[in-house]
Formats: C-alpha cells, sequence, structure tokens
C-alpha cells in the first residue's frame, strides 16, 4: 500500500480515514461500523487512559466494573434517558443457537431458547449501576459514592467514521451519588474541569468548556456540561460532556437515604465520560499531509532511534552508543525505541516513524560515531540539527516540552482566529460556508430558533460558553431579544 496520503486541502474526509489506516491505528473489522484497534493506536489510547486514570483517583474515585447487559425494564426506569437511546439500542432476544436443519452446516437462532426478558446491550450504563446503587445506599454514611468504569457500549450508528463514530467503541464512564444538590453540581463542573485539562495540558488541544442548550443535553440530564474543539477543517468536536443528573435516576430507581436528622431523601447523580473519539480529534488537530503529528506527553514512542549502516561491525558500535542513549532517557522518564529491524531501509524506517507522529528521530551513522554526534529530526516541524552526544538527553528534554507548548499554541491561534462574531443571517451563513469555525451569535433561547438554524445551515449550538456575559442583543435569526452569545458550527 502506498505511504503517501491524500492532501488535506484536496479532500479532508478521505485524508482522515487514510491516515487512521495507513498510520496502523485501526481498521474496519468484519462487523458492519466497528472497528479493530491496533496495537499501535491501542497504545496511544492506553496513554490517554493512564492519565486520565491517575486523574480521577486523584480526585476520590475508584473504578469498577458493570455488566454488558441492562433488562429491558430496568432500562425503560428512566423514561428520558430510554427514550433518548431507544434507536441506537442493539438488543438480544434469545441465548442458544441451533444446527438448522434445512441448511446442513449453517446454525439458527434456537426459537425454543427466547429469553423472558430482552436484554439491552449498553448504550450507557447509568440504568444497571442506578439499580445497583439502590443496594448500597441506606444511610447520609453511604455518601458519597464515587465510580469510574472502564469500558465498551454499542450504539447502532448507522453513519460511521473510525474513532469518530463507531457502532462499538470505548469509553470511561463515571457515577456519582450525592447528598447534596450542590456537592452534585460541584462534581459535575469539577470532572468537566478535568477533561478540559487533560485535553489541554496532554492533547495540545484548546477546548471551550460550557453548558449545552436542552435539546443537545445527554437524555435524562439537567445539565450537560462540555468541552468543545476545533478541528482543522473549522468542523467542531465535542470532546467530552459532564451531567448534572438531578435527582432523576434516584427517583426511578427508588435510591434514597436516610440524613443525619432521620429524613428520606432522593440521592442527587451525576454521570461524566469520554471515549475513543478522543482519538479522532487527536489526529485532527495536528497532523498533516505527511502523517499523524503526536503531542509527546501522548506519544507511545517519545523518541526513536534509528542506526545507519553497512557492516555489523558498524551496527555494533552504533548499538553500544544507542543503549546508552536509551539509558539516559529512560531515566528522565523518556520513552524511546531502538528501531534496528533489518528487514527496512533507514528511508522506509523514517517515513513510517514520521507517518505515526514520532515526536522526535535520532539518527546514528559511522561518522556520527567518529564525530561525537546525532542527526536530530523534530517531527512538528520536519526540521533537523545536529547535537553533541554529550547534549542529547539534555537537548531531547527541553524540546520535548517544547513541542508539546508548540502544538498547543498552534492549535490555539488557529482557534482563536476561527471564532467569529456575527450580527447577521446572511453573515452566519457567509462564515460557516467560507471561513468555518466557531461563530459567537446572538440566540433567543427558543429551542424552535435552534432547531430551524440547524434545519437551514447543519450548524447547532456546541455550548453556552462558560465565560458568558450578559450582553444585550437580537438574535442572528430571529431578531427577538437576546441576552449574550452562543457558540455555534458544523460539528462531527
Amino acid at each position: 500500500m502506498s505511504k503517501k496520503l491524500t492532501s488535506r486541502a484536496e479532500d479532508y474526509s478521505k485524508w482522515y480515514n487514510e491516515l487512521v489506516v495507513k498510520a496502523d491505528l485501526a481498521e474496519n473489522s468484519a462487523v458492519r461500523g466497528c472497528m479493530v484497534i491496533k496495537p499501535y493506536g491501542y497504545a496511544i489510547w492506553e496513554k490517554m487512559q493512564a492519565e486520565l486514570d491517575r486523574m480521577f483517583k486523584e480526585t476520590g474515585h475508584e473504578n469498577a466494573y458493570f455488566p454488558l447487559f441492562v433488562p429491558k425494564s430496568l432500562f425503560e426506569a428512566e423514561e428520558k434517558n430510554a427514550e433518548g437511546f431507544a434507536k441506537e439500542c442493539a438488543v438480544v432476544t434469545h441465548y442458544r443457537l441451533q444446527n438448522d436443519p434445512d441448511r446442513p452446516g449453517k446454525l439458527r437462532v434456537d426459537p425454543e431458547a427466547r429469553l423472558e426478558e430482552e436484554l439491552v446491550v449498553r448504550p450507557t450504563s447509568e440504568a444497571i449501576i442506578w439499580n445497583t446503587y439502590r443496594n448500597w445506599i441506606q444511610s447520609y454514611r453511604d455518601l458519597p459514592i464515587k465510580i469510574n468504569q472502564w469500558a465498551n457500549v454499542v450504539r447502532w450508528e448507522m453513519r460511521t467514521r473510525l474513532f469518530l463514530r463507531t457502532a462499538e467503541f470505548l469509553w470511561q464512564e463515571g457515577h456519582t451519588a450525592h447528598a447534596t444538590e450542590a456537592e452534585a453540581i460541584e462534581e459535575t463542573k469539577t470532572m468537566n474541569s478535568i477533561y478540559a485539562t487533560f485535553a489541554e495540558q496532554f492533547m495540545a488541544i484548546p477546548v471551550v468548556q460550557g453548558v449545552k442548550t436542552e435539546s443537545e443535553r445527554f437524555a435524562g440530564a439537567v445539565e450537560t456540561y462540555c468541552i468543545e474543539a476545533l478541528m482543522q477543517d473549522g468542523k467542531a468536536l465535542q470532546a467530552g460532556t459532564s451531567h448534572f443528573l438531578g435527582q432523576n435516576f434516584a427517583k426511578a430507581f427508588d435510591v434514597k437515604y436516610a440524613s443525619k436528622e432521620g429524613k428520606q431523601d432522593y440521592v442527587w447523580a451525576t454521570s461524566w465520560g469520554v471515549s475513543t473519539r478522543l482519538m479522532g480529534a487527536l489526529i485532527m488537530t495536528h497532523s498533516d499531509d505527511q502523517g499523524l503529528v503526536l503531542p509527546p506527553n501522548l506519544a507511545p514512542n517519545q523518541v526513536v532511534i534509528v542506526p545507519i549502516y553497512k557492516s555489523e561491525e558498524d551496527l555494533d558500535a552504533i548499538t553500544q552508543v544507542a543503549n546508552t542513549i536509551m539509558s539516559d532517557l529512560r531515566a528522565k522518564g523518556i520513552t524511546v525505541k531502538f528501531d534496528n529491524r533489518t528487514t527496512q531501509r533507514p528511508g522506509a524506517k523514517f517515513a513510517q516513524h514520521e507517518l505515526q507522529g514520532v515526536p522526535l528521530r535520532i539518527a546514528i551513522g559511522p561518522k556520527d560515531l567518529q564525530n561525537g554526534t546525532v542527526e536530530l529530526a523534530r517531527r512538528d516541524t520536519l526540521s533537523k540539527s545536529v547535537v553533541a552526544l554529550e547534549d542529547l538527553t539534555s537537548t531531547i528534554d527541553n524540546l520535548l516540552k517544547e513541542i508539546q507548548e508548540a502544538l498547543f499554541n498552534k492549535a490555539l491561534n488557529f482557534r482563536d482566529s476561527h471564532i467569529t462574531e456575527v450580527e447577521t443571517f446572511e453573515d452566519f451563513k457567509d462564515v460557516l460556508e467560507n471561513k468555518t469555525g466557531f461563530i459567537s451569535a446572538h440566540w433567543d433561547g427558543t429551542n424552535e430558533t435552534e432547531e430551524k438554524i440547524k434545519e437551514l445551515t447543519k450548524a447547532t449550538i456546541r455550548c453556552i460558553p462558560l465565560a458568558f456575559k450578559e450582553e444585550e442583543g437580537v438574535c442572528v435569526y430571529s431578531g427577538k431579544p437576546s441576552k449574550g452569545r452562543v457558540l455555534f458550527a458544523k460539528a462531527y
């Protein structure tokens, strides 16, 4: 397969799909709409998991695991949640196959093995978790409960794209229970802030924190907080959500607690999650026509060493130096790989590591050994320099920090230059089609206007920013009074 990618300017969607496959991140599977995450892609996801898991535990959360299957009666208990996900649900109706008497060697569903109650394959876990919490919570002494689960979920999407929208995907979902409304709201905001910190400090992606409009809220939530990012093609991507669920699920599953005064009250709830969709965000924010560009904080290999040699004696000498370099870098907590494969020439290795976004590449040949130097190449700028061996560890340590910061600043400059304030609907449509990005515009606060704008332009209200300031104006579409600007965009 050719390693050359379609350019982003020519066809952004095709570029993305090619990059995911050619960089060995993922591929389509035999199951429609589902993907195989390959080792290199999964290594990036593992880095994401590790950092998020650390951040969750530092804020008092514990990991647990709940069943994949949800009895239909439990799924129906919270009506808004059930209605919101009903069209995306996969349902198990039978528990056994049998030989097909009409087709030798084939199987069919055993008609006698129908389940007494159908099982929903979880699209989200609120129902099964809150049914469980009912058994865990009796008193204020049992609160708060702060549980996170790393799991897979199934949402039967009709139009899929690797990482961005698949029928099955990996994610984490947090589910917490609290004694007071204020505590639950604070938890919701805290987790949204953690997502923003992770996106900016590890993914090098600037995000806007905000709340969703009523029509965009999570099904069953009282309020949905979110982080919104902007991709290179000017489309927005919802990178994480945190939901204040009020007492909706506690009431649906009769989860009460006895207060210090002995009064019975319903528990207050939150849920929050991010998924392998973050992989798509990472790819589309930083990568270029040569391939992936990975921020050092999430790169499986921050540095790769490629030997250039003609004889075994050369390779042995280079290997000794490479081993010393690896030892020094690893002592600094830097991940490094020595690519000493004999099945690939140096040029092919360079191309692969460039395609896979390794932040720094070291090339060492016999002349470098004589001079006590190496060639150091940056993936983000594609620049090269000669560095003395004695300065290499400190240079790499500083460069990795510099690259991480440079990627964030580049994405931030792009995002900020693509937030456009408009006053008229004509300007709204012009910016949307020609400049793209976030549009900051007045909205009258009605579902009707929001839906009409979506119908006419395919743009949605991505969020009401937390930095929202009251500003008298008129709605960009209806001309009715508005109390402030919200962010619109076309989105993934």
